[in-house]
Formats: C-alpha cells, sequence, structure tokens
C-alpha cells in the first residue's frame, strides 16, 4: 500500500497530471501502473481518511496542546515508529515543521499503514504528504520536502 501512496505523491501530486480524476479512473490508472486491486482499495482508503482529518471531521486524538508539551507514544506506537523516527517527528516538532496537530495526523496516518514499522525515510514522506494536504503549511511542506530531497554532505562534495 505504501508504495501505492509513494507513486500517487511521486507522479500525481508533482506533475501537471489531473488530479481530478474519478475514483474508478484513479483506480484504473493503478492498474495500468501494475498494482493489485486490495491494495488500491487500501491506499485510496487512506488518503480518503487523511483528507477527512485535515477537513476537520474526525478530531485527532489530542484536541489542544501547549507549545511545551509532551508526546507520550504508546506501546503499538512505538513497535511502529522506533527511537530514530520518534527523533525525528521531535525534531520536526521543533523546528516548527510540524505543530501538534500535524504531528498527531502523521502519527493517525502512520498507524494506518501496514508497515509493522517505518524506517525514516518512509515517515519523512508520510509528513510531506500530510502537509501537502494540510491547509496552511505550505511554508512548512516547502522546509519538509528541502528536507526529504536533501543530499548528504559527502554527495555535495563530489
Amino acid at each position: 500500500m505504501f508504495d501505492i501512496l509513494m507513486y500517487l505523491f511521486e507522479n500525481m501530486v508533482h506533475s501537471e497530471f489531473e488530479l481530478t480524476l474519478d475514483h474508478d479512473e484513479l483506480t484504473e490508472e493503478l492498474h495500468r501502473a501494475g498494482f493489485h486491486q486490495v491494495d488500491i482499495i487500501k491506499a485510496l482508503s487512506w488518503l480518503e481518511k487523511l483528507a477527512e482529518l485535515q477537513e476537520g471531521k474526525e478530531a485527532t486524538s489530542v484536541t489542544r496542546a501547549h507549545n511545551h508539551s509532551m508526546r507520550i507514544y504508546t506501546d503499538d506506537e512505538m513497535r511502529h515508529l522506533d527511537a530514530d523516527c520518534r527523533g525525528l517527528l521531535l525534531f520536526l516538532e521543533q523546528a516548527g515543521i510540524l505543530n501538534f496537530e500535524t504531528r498527531e495526523m502523521v502519527i493517525e496516518r502512520v498507524m494506518a499503514l501496514e508497515e509493522t514499522r517505518l524506517d525514516i525515510e518512509d515517515l519523512k514522506w508520510v509528513v510531506l504528504m500530510v502537509l501537502f494536504n494540510a491547509p496552511d503549511n505550505e511554508v512548512a511542506y516547502a522546509h519538509m520536502e528541502d528536507l526529504l530531497f536533501e543530499q548528504p554532505e559527502l554527495d555535495r562534495l563530489q
């Protein structure tokens, strides 16, 4: 399912591809790309849930928090997000890229993925997807995009 999300994000969001495709057209496009029906349904459902979260149809687990609050992860969340991933989320909050609402959206969407454990690169993509779809987060999205595509220092020297 994560592969489909990545495919959609990379090939449709950042291209001139028409984003107003209906559900059937999008499903057909994903079939032509080689994805299986069950995975397509799960990925589209994941995206619909993300849209609901951002439209405020469904409250995050934390409705209000202070800027200096600390996020305590459940055991299940810690199984999905290792210490490095949790550290990245904390860093992104401290850097102002995520706020408590977008952080909770990211965690909720990570928990909805079938992957038992995400690595940092996959988590960065989930953060980027959440920020792309969240209103008034254009600056945070741009910073996250820079972070995602930033080359390691050695690559810059070559």
